[in-house]
Order: structure tokens, then C-alpha cells, then sequence
């Protein structure tokens, strides 16, 4: 279904992708959009499959992983509401590099290839906002890069557990809810590690009284002592 103008302008002058674009602009630039909806679990777009949409998430949560060579996934992101994705479909005519999938529930906003190129032609500040967006990206990647690279596992895990609370995390009784579904797996294939070491090191956690982990919830309940692991400084 498509969207009407009108009231998209106000939800979508909130969103970095808009930032500094008239209200009448972020209208046409609405009408030009499908809105679609997604399952829990439905693949948005497979890896390798042809890039002609540009996506804006507007609420749920959805994944963003690959496959390699020898089957193993890895999860690159979690995306979270008012983030945009598949920007490589207007810069260059090579597949999809990921897929994505959504966690829960999904609205997203999709705009055609050539839609979008056409949009970013007569908008310039879009185009640029699109590319400082994707600069942003792969500087956490290169992050994410780094530290398979040069970390330890623990360290690695409180990363990515302090980063997936800063993106979806709420104040919850003692501490901060992760608040999306997030099994150990999920925490390895993010990791670049095995399940068995998230398991060890989160039950290791929860006796020392930092974590709370239970099926498919993660709630940070010493996010400081978290910090103090992620960035290894002395206690």
C-alpha cells in the first residue's frame, strides 16, 4: 500500500534521512514510498538477490546478517526504528551483500531503485544525507572489524551488549532490557565466537550479578561493570 501526504511529512522530519528537507519535500518523497509489513522471522531480501529497493525501518526490529562461504551466519546489525538500509541499491548495480530479516514485527518504508536515484537527483541534501548515513555504517564496521580481530571474547561480548542497549535498551526493574528477542546464538554469531563461550561467559556473569539472561532476553543489570570489561580497565 502506498502512503498518503500529508501527515508522513511529520514522521518522517524526525529521522536522519530527512534531516534538513522542507515538509512539502518529505511529502512527495513520502507518496513515493510502499508501505509493507513483515512478519516475525520474514526475510525482507536474501543475500545475493538483485538490489532495487531502499528501505526506511518505521517500527520493529529487523536483522541484518550473511552467509559465508561455509554456511556459517553472521549477524553484521540490528536496526532499529527510523534507520535506514539497502542504500546500496541506488549506488551501484551489485546484489544485496546481506540479508535482512525481521526480529519482531516490521513496517518498513520502500522506495523503488530508480525512484530514489530520481528523488536524490532533484534533492541533493538527500543524497547527502543518504551517504553520511552509510558513512556511519562503515565506521561501525570497521569497529565491528577491529575487534574480531585484536579483542577478547569477553570483551567482544560486553561490546556488543553495551551497543545493542544504547540502540533498543529500556529502563526495566534493575537495570537495562535489551528489548528485542536475543538468544546466546545470536550473541556468537555477532561475536565471532561459539555458543558455548556466550553461554559460559553470561552465566559466569549472571553469578557475579551483571547480567540477567533469560530465553531469547538479555537485561544489563551492572552496565558500568560492563564498561569497565568492554573497554578492559582496572576495577
Amino acid at each position: 500500500m502506498t502512503l498518503v501526504a500529508g501527515a508522513p511529512a511529520q514522521l518522517l522530519s524526525a529521522i536522519d534521512l530527512f534531516e534538513h528537507i522542507p515538509d512539502a519535500v518529505l511529502d512527495e518523497i513520502a507518496s513515493a514510498a510502499t508501505l509493507k509489513e513483515f512478519n516475525k522471522n520474514a526475510y525482507l531480501f536474501h543475500q545475493g538477490d538483485a538490489a532495487d529497493q531502499f528501505c526506511l525501518l518505521i517500527s520493529g526490529k529487523v536483522k541484518l546478517s550473511q552467509i559465508t562461504e561455509e554456511g556459517q551466519q553472521v549477524i553484521l546489525r540490528y536496526l532499529s526504528p527510523g534507520e535506514a538500509f539497502a542504500v546500496i541499491a541506488v549506488l551501484s548495480n551489485i546484489p544485496y551483500p546481506v540479508s535482512a530479516s525481521a526480529v519482531e514485527q516490521a513496517v518498513i518504508l520502500c522506495w523503488g531503485k530508480q525512484c530514489m536515484v530520481d528523488l536524490m537527483k532533484r534533492y541533493p541534501r538527500l543524497a547527502i544525507n543518504s551517504l553520511s548515513i552509510l558513512a556511519n555504517q562503515i565506521q561501525e564496521f570497521q569497529d565491528r572489524f577491529r575487534e574480531l580481530a585484536t579483542e577478547r571474547v569477553e570483551r567482544r561480548i560486553a561490546r556488543s551488549l553495551l551497543r545493542l542497549a544504547k540502540q533498543t535498551g529500556r529502563k526495566a526493574d534493575h537495570g537495562v532490557l535489551i528489548d528485542f528477542p536475543l538468544t546466546r546464538q545470536d550473541l556468537a554469531e555477532m561475536t565471532g565466537t561459539t555458543l558455548y563461550t556466550v553461554s559460559r561467559t553470561l552465566s559466569q556473569w549472571e553469578r557475579d550479578g551483571l547480567v540477567s539472561s533469560k530465553r531469547e532476553q538479555v537485561t544489563l543489570l551492572a552496565p558500568h561493570q560492563l564498561v569497565v570489561i568492554a573497554e578492559e580497565m582496572a576495577s
